[in-house]
Parts: C-alpha cells; structure tokens; sequence
C-alpha cells in the first residue's frame, strides 16, 4: 500500500505523514515515511529543481515506495507532486495507491512560511505554485483544505477514509 500526500510546501504533508505513520504502529502495521527532502539528501543534492530534476526526484521516491509497497509495508510519502502525469503512472504501477491532496491558498502557505521554504527562496529557486506550476489533481481519493482545520481533524479525516477503503487493514 501506498498512501501519498502531496500538495504545496507548507500544508502539512510531513507532519500527517508521521501522525499516520503513529496511527500505522498502533494498529501494529509497519510503516514508512518517504519525504522528498530525505530522498534529495540522500542523493547529496544531486537534483536541482528544473522540471526534468523534479521529476528525476519523484521518480526515485515512486521506486522507493513501490519497493516498500511490495514488502508488506506501508509506504507514506510526502511529497509536493506537482505534475499530474507522475500521478497517473503511480495509479497505475502502485499497489492499493491512494493519493490524498492536502490543499491551501499559496498565499496562506506564504504567509504562515512554516519551514521558511518562501522567504528562503525567492528568487534563488523555483518555487511551485509560484514560479513552478502546480498541476491541480484530477483523481485524488481524498481532497482536505487543512487551513480550515486542526491538525487532529485532518488525521482523522484520514483514518476514517482509510477505515472505510481498507477495513480489513485500518479497523
């Protein structure tokens, strides 16, 4: 299984990525989270962040969690995912693929700057949904505007989506 959240820097998607790897290990289920900073440090930043680099990146994180899927484990990615075509090839090569798309004005996610990501890089790098575009997701199992809720109601938005897609495996 592979759950990915994906979304623009800032939304939330590591912060729920490592609540719901918790929920995972409650539920005595393993887990593991696949961020997309972990991967490009572990290629000693060998990607930049043109559109072919981006994609290099999120193609290395598909096999990663392919890999994890394949395993028996649960593969948590958090990983902005811009491109929609990415997204179609992990429906279509994923095992039990559920994409959730975290959502939140880009002004909002400037404003609030969490990681410092914005101010950081402006006009050093791309930044999606600024200079970068952001395609909107077609086919997201579950869309949440986490600016109009706590952290504790997206993760159970979640676990519930979760416990009524795969009962066997979250209940």
């Amino acid at each position: 299984m592979v759950i990915w959240l994906l979304g623009l820097s800032g939304v939330g998607k590591t912060t729920l990525g490592k609540k719901l790897s918790e929920y995972c290990a409650r539920l005595g289920l393993r887990s593991f989270i696949i961020d997309g900073d972990l991967v490009r440090n572990f290629h000693d930043n060998d990607l930049g962040y043109s559109r072919e680099d981006r994609i290099a990146n999120i193609k290395r994180i598909q096999l990663a969690a392919h890999v994890i899927s394949e395993s028996g484990s649960i593969a948590i990615v958090c990983n902005i995912s811009p491109f929609e075509e990415l997204r179609r090839f992990s429906r279509k090569k994923l095992t039990d693929y559920v994409e959730i798309y975290l959502k939140r004005d880009i002004s909002a996610l400037q404003k609030d700057d969490v990681k410092g990501m914005y101010r950081k890089n402006k006009n050093k790098t791309d930044i999606v949904g600024l200079d970068v575009a952001f395609d909107e997701p077609l086919h997201s199992d579950l869309t949440m505007e986490t600016g109009n809720e706590s952290e504790t109601q997206s993760l159970q938005r979640i676990i519930d989506f979760l416990k009524k897609k795969f009962p066997e495996r979250f209940s």
